[in-house]
């Protein structure tokens, strides 16, 4: 049995491996997302962070701050998530300099100090994550005319993200 703090687990330990999810602005743009790459700050649960630049629609729409969602899905499909929280303006130079690396550097030429870079923070509330762990034998029990359900009972967690 996988309880919901497992499932929680699981979704930081993805988001680390793949840190590719897609990111929208609530009731912005008909809700259309974008992919993003995020920065986690260290091996923490809580915020994480967008490099991107501040002529992005993303930005250009979002003011100061805005409710926002990403979803995210792991590289093997094996794990879903759907979060939602708030977007933040955030160029603190301290959490630039310690998220700064060299994949994120090869997208400013002006690095650092780049006037156009903007580092967005995501404080992600609540989330529904999904575990999708059994997708073969599901699909094996069904061909064998099994109820595939039970073996997703306890596989999906609605929890609060904030740490």
């Amino acid at each position: 049995m996988t309880n919901e703090a497992d499932i929680e687990a699981k979704f930081w330990k993805a988001l680390r491996s793949d840190m590719t999810l897609m990111l929208g602005l609530d009731g912005v743009d008909k809700e259309h997302t974008h992919p993003m790459t995020a920065q986690l700050d260290g091996d923490k649960a809580g915020p994480f962070y967008f490099f991107t630049t501040k002529d992005t629609q993303l930005v250009r729409a979002m003011g100061q701050r805005h409710d926002a969602f990403a979803t995210f899905a792991a590289k093997g499909h094996d794990l879903f998530a759907s979060l939602h929280g708030e977007l933040v303006l955030d160029n603190n130079r301290a959490t630039i300099d310690r998220l700064w690396n060299r994949f994120v550097a090869a997208w400013y030429p002006g690095g650092k100090d780049d006037p156009n870079l903007q580092l967005l923070r995501f404080d992600p509330q609540l989330g529904q994550i999904w575990l999708n762990e059994n997708q073969l034998f599901a699909g094996i029990k069904l061909l064998l005319g099994r109820d595939p359900k039970k073996d997703y009972k306890d596989k999906t967690a609605e929890v609060r993200l904030t740490h």
